[in-house]
C-alpha cells in the first residue's frame, strides 16, 4: 500500500523531545500471552506514555502465571471483554489467522491497534482494516521488526544522502525453515497446529519485502511468483492437509516498484539456512551498492573509491535471559541489543535494561506506536 512506508518513516522520525512534558498516557491490552508477547510487555509497562497495560490470553492459568510475573492487575480471559473495557488500544500477538479479526473488532470498539505480522490473511480483511482507520481517525500500526533491522537502517540512511543514486534492484530473503517452527505451531495450534502451519509463504513476506520498500518508500506495482512443491515427510504442505490447501513450503517472487526498479522476494520455509539472521537483503543502486550474506556485510561503490567490510557495524550484541553474552544466531530473535547504526539516543530512558530483540527492533516499534 503506497501509504504504509511512508507512515512508519513518519514515525520513525519523530522527534523524541517532543514526549517530555506530556501528561497524555495510554491503557493498553496485550492479547495473547505466548513468547513473543513476552518481550513487549516490560517495554509497555515502562514507557513513560503508558499508564496501564492489560493482559488478555484464552488460558486463564497462562494468563494469570503472566499477571504474576509482570506485575500487572488486571487481565481477560475474552478479548471482547478486553474490547469493552477502558483500554485506549490493543496490542495484538496472537496465532497469524487471528490477526485480521481481531484488529477489526478492536477498531470497531474505538481502540487503537498495534499488530504483530502479518496483518491479515485476505485483501478484504486488509482492505476493511484500512476503510475503518480512514474512517474512524485512529491508529493501526503493523509491528514489521525488519524495519529496524540494521542492515535496513543502514542503507535507508545511505539512500537518504544519495550515496546509492537511483534504485535499481534489490533482493531480500526470509529463510526459516519448517523444523524451526515446529514447537512453536504446536504450542499455540494444540493437535491440530499442522493446518495452520502450512500457511502459504507469500501471506507472511511482510519481512523481506519491508526491509526494500522502506528504504525507498516505493511499492510494489507488478509480481509474478513461482513456488516449490513441497515433498517432506511432515505432511504439512500439500492439498487438503492445511487451510489453504497450499502445496508450497517456498515461494520466489520477482516485482516491479513504483521507481522503476526491480525487486525479487524469497519467502521459504524447507530450506538448510542457518545463518547470522534469517531476515537479510542486498540492495543496489545507479553508484552504490550494499551486499549481505550468512557471515558478512559490504558496501562498494562504483567508482571503487569506497570498498568496506561493515559487518562489524551492523552486529547487535546478543544476550540470553539472564543477561549473558551468546551467539547471534541463539538469540538475536528476542534478545539482541542494538547495533551501532541505532539511533538509542530517541528511546526513552525507562527503556535501559529492558529486553530487545529481532536486531534490535522490538524497543523502535513499542516507542513509535506510543509516540503516534
Amino acid at each position: 500500500m503506497p501509504d504504509a512506508s511512508r507512515s512508519l518513516v513518519l514515525l520513525a522520525l519523530y522527534p523524541s523531545y517532543l514526549l517530555k512534558g506530556c501528561t497524555l498516557r495510554m491503557k493498553i491490552g496485550i492479547v495473547g500471552m505466548g513468547e513473543f508477547s513476552t518481550c513487549f510487555i516490560p517495554l509497555f509497562k515502562t514507557h513513560p506514555g503508558v499508564e496501564e497495560v492489560v493482559l488478555c490470553d484464552v488460558l486463564s492459568d497462562r494468563l494469570e502465571a503472566h499477571k504474576t510475573s509482570y506485575g500487572v492487575s488486571r487481565g481477560f480471559t475474552s478479548f471482547e471483554e478486553l474490547c469493552r473495557s477502558d483500554v485506549d488500544a490493543v496490542a495484538i500477538f496472537t496465532q497469524r489467522q487471528l490477526h485480521g479479526p481481531m484488529a477489526i473488532a478492536a477498531l470497531q470498539a474505538g481502540k487503537h491497534v498495534y499488530s504483530a505480522v502479518p496483518m491479515a490473511m485476505s485483501v478484504e480483511e486488509i482492505t476493511r482494516i484500512v476503510d475503518m482507520v480512514k474512517q474512524t481517525r485512529l491508529l493501526y500500526m503493523m509491528g514489521e521488526t525488519s524495519y529496524y533491522y540494521p542492515s535496513t537502517v543502514y542503507c535507508r540512511k545511505r539512500f537518504r544522502a544519495g550515496d546509492f543514486g537511483k534504485f535499481t534492484y534489490a533482493d531480500a530473503q526470509y529463510l526459516h525453515d519448517m523444523e524451526h517452527f515446529y514447537v512453536p505451531y504446536q504450542r499455540s495450534g494444540g493437535a491440530d497446529w499442522k493446518r495452520v502451519a502450512g500457511i502459504p509463504p507469500m501471506y507472511y513476506p511482510t519481512h523481506s519485502v519491508s526491509m526494500v520498500l522502506s528504504v525507498t518508500g516505493a511499492r510494489a506495482t507488478q509480481v509474478s511468483c513461482l513456488g516449490y512443491r513441497d515433498t517432506h515427510s511432515d505432511g504439512i504442505f500439500g492439498t487438503g492437509r492445511n487451510h489453504w490447501d497450499n502445496p508450497f513450503s517456498n515461494e520466489s517472487a520477482l516485482m516491479r516498484t513504483s521507481d522503476g526498479g526491480i525487486m525479487r522476494i524469497n519467502e521459504m520455509r524447507r530450506v538448510g539456512w542457518n545463518g547470522c539472521t534469517s531476515v537479510y537483503m542486498s540492495f543496489f543502486g545507479e553508484k552504490g551498492c550494499f551486499e549481505q550474506n550468512a557471515v558478512s556485510s559490504c558496501w562498494t561503490t562504483l567508482d571503487a573509491k569506497d570498498l568496506k567490510d561493515i559487518t562489524g557495524e551492523l552486529l547487535c550484541a546478543s544476550r540470553d535471559k539472564e543477561g549473558k553474552f551468546v551467539q547471534m544466531e541463539q538469540g538475536a530473535e528476542f534478545f539482541s541489543s542494538l547495533s551501532a547504526h541505532h539511533d538509542a539516543e530517541r528511546l526513552p530512558a525507562s527503556f535501559k535494561g529492558q529486553p530487545n530483540g529481532h536486531c534490535g527492533s522490538h524497543q523502535f516499534l513499542v516507542d513509535d506506536f506510543v509516540r503516534a
